[in-house]
């Protein structure tokens, strides 16, 4: 047995007190885990401690919570480890982030996962006729989705999102994940109507601003931003789905500049992502209208010295060596006949994809 402390955040909204911080001391084992560290306290000094558990229940994730400011089921992070990444050896525990505090450590799901879940219509639509028997899909299509399926819905990677931080409308890492598992079932009936559909959405696949927050805080391994790029690969590649928000053309912008440049050149970025690749795009109608609603920002940008005069006019280069070596890379990837995906289920290890 040892003695472990762990802060816990308490807050109780219809109260109307501020949230504040409580500290218990619980003697366990160094290997049982954060949750049973939390039960004890709440079986033995304070009965009014709120915490959301199903262990045991086949109801895998739904204790989330933050530990030491990272999401984490509380009944897979041990109470040893938990100690180790404390700051001053207190293990802190608090609610998931970007949903609303029903009590305690329990958040309203409701009111944001399971909403942004619905929100991408999560049941196969099947193609049509019914066969009399069964559908019968090949074993690859079906490993392609596993690594969405593995989703438990606890919630962490919409507790990290950065992006739904800034915009609370964006629909969300575990609801993108889960739109991959049925646009990448061959079963289901509307893939090209999900895809336009999260394409023209101004909060859908191309307001992910790719901060690998949800990658790190998934204890299962979906990697939904991987899921979210492949749904913005299927549309834009595969349906050639050109969306309002200009998602895809931005993308587009990305590939070119960095083939041409050899990185990111941020003056042309703008006028190519609105206008297209030509050396006129800026003086388009499109580019243009965009160009100008966007003055403040490159007036800032101009005074800041993030962009100056000279590099719009005549962006830096690499040497030509370097071009050289970054459009072989571009050659092998376009020369594939087919498209790798990034599914660590189908191919094992991060290190196969090279």
């Amino acid at each position: 047995m040892a003695e472990f402390t762990l802060r816990l955040r308490r807050y109780d909204p219809e109260s109307g007190e501020a949230a504040y911080w409580e500290e218990h001391t619980v003697e366990l084992e160094p290997h049982r885990s954060v949750l049973e560290g939390i039960l004890q306290a709440r079986a033995t000094t304070d009965g009014s401690i709120g915490i959301r558990c199903s262990c045991r229940a086949a109801i895998c994730g739904s204790c989330g919570v933050r530990i030491n400011g990272r999401p984490g089921l509380a009944c897979h992070t041990h109470l040893d480890k938990a100690q180790r990444g404390a700051k001053d050896g207190v293990i802190e525990v608090e609610p998931m982030g970007n949903m609303p505090i029903i009590k305690d450590l329990i958040v309203d799901m409701d009111a944001v996962h399971w909403k942004k879940i619905q929100r991408v219509t999560p049941w196969l639509q099947p193609k049509q006729p019914v066969p009399e028997r069964e559908y019968v899909v090949a074993h690859e299509s079906m490993v392609d989705v596993t690594q969405s399926l593995a989703c438990i819905q606890c919630g962490a990677c919409v507790s990290d999102c950065l992006s739904m931080e800034v915009d609370p409308d964006f629909i969300g890492p575990a609801a993108l994940a889960k739109a991959y598992r049925l646009v990448g079932d061959p079963r289901d009936a509307a893939t090209r109507a999900r895809l336009e559909d999260l394409a023209s959405d101004p909060h859908g696949i191309y307001d992910c601003t790719h901060c690998f927050k949800c990658i790190d805080a998934c204890p299962k391994g979906v990697a939904p931003m991987s899921q979210i790029m492949r749904l913005r690969r299927r549309a834009g590649s595969d349906f050639h789905i050109e969306d309002p928000n200009n998602g895809e053309r931005h993308e587009r912008a990305f590939v070119s500049l960095v083939r041409q440049y050899g990185l990111l050149n941020e003056a042309e970025l703008l006028p190519r992502s609105y206008g297209g690749d030509s050396a006129l795009a800026k003086f388009k109608p499109s580019a243009a209208k965009e160009l100008a609603s966007s003055l403040p920002v490159i007036a800032k940008a101009l005074l800041r010295r993030k962009v100056t005069p000279t590099t719009a006019l005549k962006p830096h280069k690499l040497p030509k060596q370097d071009l050289d070596a970054i459009e072989r890379i571009y050659d092998k990837v376009e020369g594939r006949d087919e498209r790798f995906e990034l599914n660590l289920y189908i191919s094992g290890r991060d290190e196969d994809l090279t």
